[in-house]
């Protein structure tokens, strides 16, 4: 019963806007003085900030979101959209195309959802209104490419996801892959779908001669960069995801540097908003470890565990509902709370149906893609909104049908895990 209150106080908090790591810690630390006494909730209270942060896994997440931070200052995002345009741009709807795969591109050297769509944003919605598409669908475009970062790898999500759930982190980074290369075929072709219903939003763009196009490769030299330094290396097995963040950010500094855009005030601004996001995300997994003692001494993982096992459906009409569970509490709950609280309880549930958790992992993150582009919370919607200058009710309909495509994603690699599964299995 005090497991239950303090579940309902926890959302309570959330819509009257308490920040996640806050509420959380709040109230797990209310149900702890209820459950153990005073005394042993000021215990927990005081060594699990220490315990909670104190891991070698966790460096990444502060060194993947400074990599981000210095490949936005080195303007490498705008320099790769540019020539991914010179290649695709005089193709019905380049412009969005090229927006799709530079958002693909700028994940691959990133991992920060917002970052991304920031990144996009002041790029992309200016070329694509100068070229005379329709505002709602540019916008849209723009706001779901932003998502790629949280899966194709370095993901940040997926760091957390094995943290948690003590699986190996490359081999979640590296099943991020394929799935981010099927997502980004499925943003296109819904570019496509939607230019078939109107081809006025997207108008054909100018071409380029050959000259051009074999000099704007130079320009995706630093992205190959810091891929090989990143990606390759934990795939190769020669870093491990953590080294791989130090070298990210190390390369990303480099060649931030090399383009003569690190200035002192550059880079402070670069270090200061990724201590502000690495606390954040801290807090918010401190938060979550001492609302976890709460539903670990009501008993709620065991109980939930028997629960799933003992309904008389299917695994995948079990994996189905916890699918659209995600998707709805996407809707209303930032998602690294959603991640980090809702993991430790669901994994062992999967994992006694016989479901992988590196699967797993890559399914929870893609919906938690769908969370960032859907109201009322879609972070990526209001990043758009803000550089766009349009409302939040326009640029929610032009995601709206990228939303459907991404949940025939799903449904594909539910179908189909070895989508998934597959290049892991390679590295061992």
């Amino acid at each position: 019963m005090t497991s239950l209150l303090v579940v309902i106080g926890l959302l309570g908090l959330l819509l009257l806007g308490v920040p996640v790591g806050f509420a959380l810690a709040f109230t797990g630390l209310v149900g702890l003085m209820t459950i153990v006494g005073f005394d042993s909730a000021l215990s927990v209270l005081s060594t699990t900030p220490l315990s909670t942060t104190n891991g070698f896994e966790l460096i990444a997440v502060p060194l993947f979101i400074l990599m981000a931070e210095f490949v936005i200052v080195s303007g490498i995002a705008d320099r790769m959209f540019k020539a991914i345009t010179i290649w695709v741009g005089r193709l019905p709807g380049g412009l969005a195309v090229a927006t799709a795969l530079a958002g693909a591109g700028f994940g691959a050297i990133s991992g920060s959802s917002t970052a991304a769509a920031a990144a996009l944003s002041s790029t992309s919605i200016p070329a694509m209104r100068r070229a005379g598409y329709d505002v709602k669908f540019a916008s849209g475009v723009v706001a779901v490419s932003g998502t790629l970062a949280m899966l194709i790898p370095p993901s940040i999500a997926l760091v957390l996801y094995g943290i948690i759930v003590e699986v190996n982190i490359a081999s979640l980074l590296i099943g991020g892959v394929i799935p981010g290369i099927i997502v980004t075929l499925a943003i296109i072709a819904t570019i496509y779908v939607l230019m078939a219903r109107d081809p006025s939003i997207a108008p054909v763009a100018r071409s380029w001669p050959m000259r051009e196009k074999v000099r704007a490769l130079r320009a995706i030299g630093p992205m190959l960069l810091l891929l090989l330094c990143v990606t390759g290396s934990i795939y190769l097995g020669i870093a491990t995801p953590t080294e791989a963040a130090g070298l990210g950010a190390f390369g990303a500094f480099l060649i931030a540097a090399a383009f003569r855009t690190l200035t002192l005030k550059t880079t402070w601004g670069a270090l200061a908003r990724a201590v502000r996001a690495t606390c954040m995300i801290f807090m918010i997994i401190i938060g979550a470890h001492i609302f976890g003692y709460v539903l670990t001494l009501g008993q709620i993982t065991p109980q939930f565990v028997d629960w799933i096992t003992g309904l008389d459906v299917s695994p995948y009409v079990v994996m189905a509902g916890i699918i659209a569970f995600y998707l709805v509490m996407g809707c209303f709950m930032d998602q690294m709370a959603i991640l980090i609280l809702t993991v430790p309880v669901m994994v062992p549930a999967i994992t006694s149906l016989g479901f992988d958790p590196v699967w797993f992992g890559v399914l929870v993150v893609v919906a938690a893609e769908v969370g960032m582009i859907t109201p009322p919370l879609g972070m990526n919607i209001f990043v758009v909104s803000r550089y766009a200058e349009r409302p939040l009710s326009e640029i929610f309909r032009g995601v709206a049908p990228h939303v459907v495509s991404h949940i025939i994603v799903l449904a594909l690699l539910v179908a189909f895990p070895q989508l998934v599964l597959w290049l892991p299995g390679t590295t061992q």
